[in-house]
């Protein structure tokens, strides 16, 4: 055993760059995989972190029906005998940063607060300007203006922790986010139905709300982690291969020598099993690497779309260093797996006969195509009859696979039906050579594949999610200002001042709701031409805004319709005794949450408590105005907005949202022409055989080489042009079911031809790179090398 150990281990010896080429492998896939799954465990922890800061996740919470709540409200629940606690919560304007207000004396046991026991700390706590508890990587982003800043590190990054009252005038609102209760509560309290019929009790939400909505993302991210595994996973597989067809003659001797067959595949075995363990150890250490660079980015991200807030800094968790070994051990087997099969059921003296190894990989490459063929039939059935995210990716997956395994079959017939235009002897021979190389390359024309139909397929569901955004963006800001007032007192005041300079004044006024069994809002509007000619329906009834303005329907977003198939005819739930059919949906880009249109008066008559601060206003010199309401009216300059900076803000968080994405493409890409460069560097070796006999009739090397240049330019660029409908299906998947489950929304599908263009370009670029070294090696051969073709009598 020892003797077989050492000859096999040998091969590694003689041939290094193979060995290199295995580690370097296992490590890129193994390094992308961990990254990924390191910056989803560091993002759940955060919002794990957050969400039961007071209990949110295990306590009941009371809300009402009827609209927002108030103090009102927890003075009666705590005079009815509730043990309740007050929770005021959102976000701070302009910061990017959460505000979290809660009553010290009330606040539950073993809520994540800060610990107010000490000498003075308590009065300075609640006494103007009072304290704000903040997480240390917070510090940095604290507007002017704030109380005095305390850091803590239980506080999750991003928020702002003080006092209820406080919290509220930071918010410049009056109401609370949710009440609340406490685990064990007195017998005798008045019942909730007795008390107040708009009460409602939920129960302990399972998980955060911004974890639920951000499983999409995370979901996104580790289907590129096991994109980027998979081609990484091509590169060991192609040096693995090439390792057990070098060894052929070795495996026939050991086994002449006595050594049985169950200990040889043993051997290769543990031999996989010390290549992966090595390269699964230089992978996780890439995939810190990896997540701490993406981390920043990804946390801009999730903060941008989703509101939530992510730690900057990485923590090193055990759980995902042990399951990027795990991932290693998986793909090194994966890899190695194939030829040990072939190997265990060969007979002892086949593994040095040609003949019967390309018989065995004959067999492999007929069930392969056939597996393609059996995989794109399933991403057919479940693109047209799959239901859920799962069965979105289950069906990318299966497209992705699929046509990888046909790379090599639908090379071999494109080459073979080019090769009737060849007349000369060398063009035929160069056709026919080529098609001979296919096998060697194939893992190498998977992952080029793969890393190119997956850049043509996020370029196109980011183009097309750009230019519905932006159109969308010019349709929903119509307006020229956006003026957000501290008072109602001074809102009446503002309406006042602007009333001869504009053109139209559209109050925003908004209330908290449950829609479908989830948090959502309900918007008032007034009936005006700036709605009725740029508002961006996507279906509607006729009269759509006379009823709307009539009190007699009810608008809700693209979200709310696809999930609870709720479109137009419709009846629309928004308390218990109020229902409204709904004649029309918009499109709400940018919005996990349901959302739904009224009326102004409507809204006036149901919510006569909350009165409008915000407004839209169309004037003919907006920036006159602007300067005239900050100058003589008073109101901060950030209070008051143009569109053109709505617009920019907008746009940098769509460009920011798909940053991580772009990265993990960039990286993908970049392993696939790794791995075509080690393909081409290791079979460069083998094809003396095959070259000698054509320089010994007249070719030079140099002539060779750029023939075997030309090869590898014609099979990535032929791999480029199958990967554009390749791409094309998958951004259909990503636009038509996938975006839809993730986010409740359905983009329209657009193509852009010249990014086509500039992939193959890059694609050609990165063959030739990929192809240079070996190339130059060929050129530079000594002849006495291709001598040596015949002297050895192959």
């Amino acid at each position: 055993m020892r003797a077989g150990a050492q000859a096999l281990w040998s091969h590694w010896a003689r041939h290094r760059l193979q060995l290199l080429v295995v580690i370097i492998g296992l490590a890129l896939a193994t390094g992308l995989w961990t990254g990924v799954q390191a910056i989803n465990a560091e993002a759940r922890v955060s919002y794990d972190r957050a969400a039961s800061a007071l209990g949110q996740t295990n306590l009941q919470q009371i809300t009402r029906a009827d609209g927002p709540l108030r103090l009102a409200d927890f003075v009666a629940l705590r005079r009815a005998g509730w043990l309740v606690s007050p929770i005021a919560q959102g976000g701070l304007r302009g910061t990017g940063l959460e505000v979290l207000g809660f009553d010290p004396f009330t606040a539950p046991q073993g809520a994540a607060v800060p610990d107010l026991r000490g000498a003075g700390d308590l009065s300075a706590f609640l006494v103007p300007p009072g304290v704000v508890f903040v997480h240390p990587e917070t510090v940095g982003r604290l507007p002017d203006g704030l109380p005095p800043a305390r850091v803590l590190d239980t506080i999750a990054p991003g928020r702002l922790v003080t006092d209820l009252s406080i919290a509220m005038q930071l918010l410049r609102s009056d109401t609370l986010s949710s009440i609340i209760v406490l685990e064990n509560q007195p017998q005798g309290r008045t019942p909730l139905s007795d008390l107040d019929a708009s009460y409602m009790l939920s129960a302990p939400s399972e998980g955060s709300d911004i974890a639920r909505l951000t499983d999409s993302f995370h979901l996104n991210l580790t289907a590129f982690g096991l994109l980027s595994f998979a081609v990484g996973l091509f590169i060991v597989h192609a040096a693995i291969g090439l390792a057990f067809e070098q060894r052929r003659v070795l495996f026939r001797t050991l086994r002449a020598l006595g050594l049985p067959q169950r200990a040889l595949v043993g051997l290769l075995a543990a031999e996989a099993f010390v290549l992966a363990t090595v390269g699964g150890s230089l992978g996780i250490v890439l995939g810190y690497v990896v997540a701490a660079a993406l981390l920043p980015g990804v946390a801009a991200t999730l903060s941008g779309l989703y509101g939530a807030s992510v730690s900057g800094s990485l923590s090193l968790s055990p759980i995902w260093w042990l399951t990027g070994f795990v991932m290693a051990y998986i793909g090194a087997a994966a890899a190695a797996g194939s030829s040990l099969w072939q190997l265990s059921r060969l007979p002892i003296l086949a593994p040095a006969m040609p003949r019967a190894w390309a018989r065995a990989n004959a067999r492999t490459a007929r069930i392969q195509a056939f597996g393609g063929l059996g995989l794109l039939t399933a991403a057919l059935i479940l693109g047209v009859a799959g239901d859920g995210l799962v069965a979105g990716f289950a069906c990318l997956a299966a497209l992705l696979l699929g046509a990888a395994l046909l790379v090599p079959t639908a090379l071999t017939l494109i080459i073979r039906g080019l090769s009737r235009f060849g007349t000369g002897v060398v063009t035929r021979w160069v056709w026919a050579d080529t098609r001979q190389q296919i096998p060697a390359l194939s893992l190498a024309l998977m992952a080029l594949l793969l890393a190119l139909s997956a850049n043509v397929g996020v370029s196109t569901m980011v183009g097309s999610f750009r230019g519905t955004f932006i159109g969308w963006l010019d349709q929903r800001l119509a307006s020229d200002l956006y003026v957000t007032t501290r008072t109602p007192a001074e809102a009446a005041a503002f309406q006042d001042f602007v009333a001869d300079d504009v053109h139209a004044i559209l109050p925003i006024i908004s209330a908290d709701i449950t829609l479908g069994g989830t948090p959502g809002e309900v918007f008032g509007i007034k009936d005006h031409a700036t709605y009725r000619d740029h508002w961006p329906l996507l279906e509607g009834a006729p009269d759509v805004w006379d009823r709307v303005a009539a009190g007699t329907g009810v608008l809700v977003n693209e979200q709310l319709a696809r999930r609870d198939d709720l479109w137009t005819g419709a009846t629309l739930t928004l308390a218990p005794d109020w229902r409204m059919q709904i004649v029309g949906v918009y499109s709400d880009y940018g919005n996990p949450a349901g959302q739904a249109i009224i009326g102004y008066d409507t809204f006036s008559a149901r919510f006569p408590d909350i009165s409008p601060l915000r407004f839209a206003i169309s004037a003919d010199a907006p920036a006159a105005l602007r300067d005239r309401i900050v100058m003589d009216f008073g109101l901060p300059p950030d209070n008051t907005i143009n569109q053109e900076e709505v617009k920019a803000f907008s746009l940098e968080v769509f460009e920011q949202t798909f940053l991580v994405t772009r990265a993990l493409n960039v990286l993908t890409l970049g392993v696939a022409g790794f791995a075509l460069w080690a393909s081409l560097t290791t079979v460069a070796t083998m094809r003396l055989p095959q070259l000698a006999p054509v320089w010994a009739l007249g070719l030079t090397r140099r002539h060779l080489a750029t023939l075997e240049m030309g090869r590898a330019l014609v099979l990535a660029l032929l791999t480029a042009v199958l990967a554009v409908p390749v791409g094309l299906g998958l951004a259909w998947v990503l636009l038509a079911i996938v975006n839809v489950e993730a986010f409740g929304w359905r983009l329209p599908m657009q193509v852009f031809p010249w990014d086509w263009a500039q992939l193959l370009l890059w694609a050609l670029v990165g063959a030739a790179l990929a192809a240079a070294l070996p190339m130059r090696s060929i050129a530079k051969l000594p002849p006495s090398e291709l001598l040596k073709v015949f002297a050895h009598a192959r």
